[in-house]
């Protein structure tokens, strides 16, 4: 599974990044975690807001910040 966070850096998007690599980690999901910071990447996916969340390039939300336990439930259904 290859997770992006779509986000420039903002604490919403860092939030999101720890909670990602926590998840992962604690629930030995298999993925590759990678960060998006550049605007224009962001763009090319079709995101207006973020933070973002895309798993194997399809953007799962954007504009908020979910639960720790609706993270889990997204990825774990993968």
């Amino acid at each position: 599974m290859e997770i992006s966070i779509l986000g420039t850096g903002c604490p919403k998007c860092n939030k999101l990044e720890k909670m990602v690599r926590e998840i992962v980690e604690e629930n030995g999901i298999d993925a590759t975690i990678k960060k998006v910071k550049d605007v224009n990447e962001i763009a090319k996916t079709g995101v207006m807001l973020t933070p973002a969340l895309m798993v194997d390039k399809e953007v799962k939300f954007s504009g908020k910040l979910p639960s720790k336990e609706d993270l889990l439930t997204l990825l774990n259904n993968e």
